[in-house]
């Protein structure tokens, strides 16, 4: 008998397909802001943000930054690349990002379909990274709230992913017993290796066959393959 009984859920690129919906996001503010006369195209300026993003990110994760400084600081640095030096530019370009990017619904593939087959079994809940106010509205308009019994984000919490606490806290919040619940996430160092810091079972979505670099209690490529395993 499965001795599952909450289910917690990354949300980017898990269930919320946020590469393709950043990317739409992304591809809308070159050509709005008319950035064809710095990037010689869409694909670099996307290309050059990312890298910024991430290690931005990294760096937020670590608690070394503030999400405001995230925020605006991914496109200043992009931008700088190309010798713009425009604070105004960069801040209309990141509340345009923000305001864009969450009206964007693309989901994973199954996505649907599973949450609909897991929700009259289990308790279900989003664990996520993402800031609080912008995750509501992604599952807002991508019609995913009502799946979910409650969403915890890092920031209302105090910790990030991985860290062992932000999974003690949410599993604590919904009165359970950390080896009845399972975390599904994409990042294995911070979903599925911070589960397992904490005690908690992982299964790591892997679309896009990257290497392990840890041992997940189940491995899918596609999220139809829960059914095989709750």
């Amino acid at each position: 008998m499965n001795k599952y009984k909450h289910i917690f859920f990354d949300l980017d690129r898990t269930l919320w397909d946020f590469d393709m919906n950043s990317f739409d996001a992304l591809s809308d503010i070159y050509s709005s802001h008319n950035l064809n006369k710095h990037f010689e195209s869409p694909d670099e300026f996307i290309g050059l943000y990312h890298k910024h993003n991430d290690r931005l990110w990294s760096r937020y994760r670590e608690g070394k930054i503030k999400k405001e400084i995230l925020r605006f600081k991914r496109f200043d640095l992009t931008l700088k690349v190309k010798k713009i030096n425009d604070k105004n530019l960069s801040m209309k370009i990141s509340e345009d990002y923000l305001e864009l990017s969450v009206l964007n619904k693309r989901v994973f593939p199954n996505t649907y379909e599973i949450l609909d087959y897991l929700k009259p079994k289990y308790s279900l809940y989003i664990l996520t990274n993402g800031f609080r106010e912008t995750q509501f509205k992604k599952m807002n308009n991508s019609r995913l709230n009502d799946y979910f019994d409650r969403v915890f984000t890092s920031e209302t919490i105090g910790y990030n992913k991985p860290h062992p606490k932000i999974f003690q806290w949410a599993v604590s919040s919904v009165n359970a017993k950390k080896d009845e619940c399972i975390m599904i996430g994409d990042d294995q160092a911070v979903d599925i290796v911070g589960a397992q810091k904490f005690g908690m079972d992982g299964i790591f979505f892997n679309p896009n066959n990257e290497k392990e670099i840890c041992s997940p209690s189940y491995m899918i490529k596609d999220l139809i393959e829960l059914k095989e395993i709750l």
